[in-house]
């Protein structure tokens, strides 16, 4: 195989992503595995970790990974299936600084991919691209690379539970859709000291019960049954591959992430006066109120954990939070997203007072607001509206383009940009009241429509929306 059969669309913003086995197969991925190799190489990188997540295609495609980084001149770790978090945890515990992770994350069954990690920096945009740039030019080493397998199923757990105890038991339903996290957030949980209710947490790749994404209402509805009839203190959902979290109350109530970066943000600055924390552009008005009122410094940032991790380092940020569920601690930790080790921070807290997670959320009530709503519009043309879009006038709103537009008011905001894994626009709204939502809500109509006169945003996207676990995604289409 050559650079001319392999699929330039599968290099994304974020990692690299194609369905199995038409765009990413046994031969393609040890040309990818070449050039990552190759890269790694120029950037003074010996040696890298490999694991993958427990799709049906990954074995296969994590031994040609490292046939084509072996071939390219560099050492391997072979670390089996493992979580994302525990490859990025082995590349700081094995010294290597690389590292490179078969997952598909929480897209379907038939979806895989590669995150990459060389040096301690994670590839995003034009560094993903470059990969691909790499193969096209021909510019590949030649090698024979060490191969060698480690065992962190025990140092992993073991570093996340450092000065980390309960202070009170706690019953907790933990739902993994089946998904590569499951065995081990069990063991870890139960080792913490909670009684764990598994939910799916057996590795399946096929995804039999629910899809492995925590960040669609649907995928929760059997976690919030069994936390409801068992009675237990929590709900905790990962996605497939480990690196998201989401929370269901002792009631049932989905915790938005907002309400959940909102708790960790406090937490820190409680004990770190004046504090930086990044956040992406689709969090809450909430989020930055409480960081200035607590007197830290808020960092509004492009989304994607790629984006956010690379930020934090820049900035030297000590935590991070994404709208989707990812969850960065640099504090006491290695500033990596990381579903795991967030559980285990947010029990915790939860342990450490007699608070029901219902109480403790009580205090970041969610404003209205939309659901996401995805616009579907070809990749060729998302990123030409977004461009158009931004040309418009907003005042007296102030603008922020640092990933598409955050269109902010006084007493509300909208976010829209261009979706850097599918051919779609994603699309925010929030507002201090519901009057004010959907005022928003047909201002942003009318200034959508001088750009795309066929749009229709749905009927749902301007009621008010302070139930989460009514949460649903919701698209439009552009005819």
């Amino acid at each position: 195989m050559n650079g001319q059969d392999l699929n330039p669309t599968i290099f994304r913003a974020y990692d690299i992503r194609g369905t199995y086995p038409q765009s990413l197969n046994a031969a393609s991925t040890t040309l990818i595995g070449r050039a990552i190799g190759s890269e790694a190489l120029a950037r003074h990188q010996q040696s890298i970790c490999v694991g993958y997540d427990g799709r049906l295609s990954s074995p296969e495609l994590s031994d040609a990974l490292i046939a084509g980084l072996r071939q390219s001149g560099v050492d391997v770790i072979n670390l089996g299936m493992v979580p994302t978090p525990a490859l990025y945890f082995a590349t700081h515990a094995l010294n290597t600084g690389s590292g490179v992770m078969v997952t598909g994350s929480h897209n379907p069954a038939e979806y895989n991919g590669f995150k990459i990690m060389l040096g301690g920096h994670t590839l995003s945009g034009d560094e993903i691209t470059g990969i691909y740039q790499r193969i096209a030019n021909g510019q590949l080493t030649e090698g024979s690379g060490a191969l060698h397998s480690e065992d962190i199923s025990e140092s992993y757990p073991d570093r996340i539970l450092v000065d980390r105890q309960l202070s009170r038991p706690l019953k907790v339903v933990v739902d993994c859709g089946n998904g590569v996290p499951g065995p081990w957030i069990v063991r870890l949980l139960e080792r913490f000291g909670c009684e764990v209710l598994p939910l799916y947490c057996d590795v399946d790749g096929r995804f039999p019960n629910h899809h492995p994404d925590p960040e669609k209402a649907e995928n929760l509805l059997d976690l919030i049954s069994k936390v409801r009839e068992s009675a237990a203190d929590i709900g905790l959902a990962l996605d497939g591959d480990g690196d998201r979290l989401a929370v269901v109350s002792n009631s049932g109530k989905i915790i938005t992430p907002d309400q959940l970066i909102c708790l960790f943000s406090q937490d820190l600055l409680l004990r770190h006066p004046g504090a930086e924390i990044v956040y992406d552009v689709k969090c809450s008005l909430n989020l930055p109120l409480l960081i200035n009122k607590l007197g830290g410094k808020g960092d509004m940032w492009r989304c994607g954990h790629s984006m956010i991790k690379n930020r934090m380092r820049q900035t030297q940020a000590m935590f991070g939070g994404e709208f989707s569920g990812h969850l960065f601690f640099a504090e006491q930790w290695y500033g990596f997203d990381d579903g795991l080790y967030a559980a285990v921070r947010f029990l915790q807290l939860l342990s450490s007072g007699d608070k029901t997670a219902d109480q403790l959320f009580s205090q970041f009530p969610p404003l209205p607001s939309t659901p996401m709503i995805n616009i579907a519009i070809s990749d060729e043309d998302k990123f030409r509206i977004i461009e158009q879009f931004s040309q418009l006038d907003f005042f007296p709103a102030r603008v922020c383009h640092v990933d598409g537009l955050r269109v902010e008011y006084n007493d509300g905001w909208f976010g829209i940009r261009p979706s850097n894994t599918t051919p779609m626009l994603t699309l925010r709204i929030e507002a201090l009241s519901v009057a004010a939502l959907q005022k928003i809500s047909q201002l942003l109509q009318q200034k959508l429509q001088q750009v795309m006169p066929d749009l229709q945003i749905p009927e749902l996207a301007v009621t008010n929306y302070t139930n989460p676990t009514d949460r649903d995604d919701t698209h439009a289409t552009v005819t």
